[in-house]
Parts: structure tokens; sequence; C-alpha cells
């Protein structure tokens, strides 16, 4: 088993060097797990925001050679749990396969003050 950590130049970089955007763990058949960070992203609306985090996830994953359908967990914070349904109606624009194992927390405040909602995975990528 090989773990590495990376912030792929082909995705949005973190918005502080303490931490990395993706941890890949490599088994021996090639298969691998890929961690990736709570993302965040810019927006007016808690739409506009989740939709910008799960292009940025998009990215991360693309740079690992797997996809939104390898997403196994996915660990949503929200500022505003009333605001579920608008969360949700974006997500399923974006996880459109089998939805993973899931939890979705309410929080008082995020990483940025201006953050509504942030989201973590973990996506199982199929040996080649």
């Amino acid at each position: 088993m090989q773990i590495t950590v990376d912030n792929p130049a082909s995705a949005p970089q973190p918005l502080s060097p303490y931490y990395s955007q993706v941890a890949r763990i490599e088994h021996p058949d090639g298969s691998a797990l890929l961690f990736v960070s709570g993302q965040i992203a810019e927006g007016a609306t808690l739409a506009e925001q989740t939709r910008g985090v799960f292009e940025t996830l998009t990215a991360l994953l693309k740079a690992h050679g797997a996809g939104l359908a390898d997403v196994v967990n996915i660990r949503t914070y929200l500022t505003d749990i009333s605001k579920l349904d608008e969360y949700g109606a974006v997500r399923r624009q974006f996880l459109t396969g089998a939805p993973p194992t899931s939890m979705t927390f309410e929080a008082s405040r995020l990483f940025r003050p201006e953050a509504l909602v942030e989201v973590e995975v973990v996506a199982a990528v199929p040996a080649r």
C-alpha cells in the first residue's frame, strides 16, 4: 500500500497551505481510495456555492483518474440545515448514479465566514 497526498495543479488550489486536498491510498492491484478534503466555493447563494464545490470536487477526482460516480461517501456541512432541499437539488445534478453513503451536519460557521456549505468525499477508484 502506498499513500500520497497532493494538490493537483489541474484543480483549484487550496485556500490554505496547511492541508492537502487529496490523500490517495494505492492498493497493490492498482485500485485506490481517495480522501478529498472539505471544499468550499464562492457564490452569493447556497446553490451557487454548491455548484462550485461539486465542480472543484470533479476536477480533484479527475486528476486522480476518478469521477463523481466513484464517490462512496460524502459529508456535507451546511450553515443552515433548513436549506437542505436547495443543496440537495444541486447535488442531484452532479451525483446521478446510485447515491453514496452520506452524512449532513449543520455547523454554525465554516472555514471562511461567507461559506454556506463545505463538502468532503471518499472515492473508490477501480484498478486500471
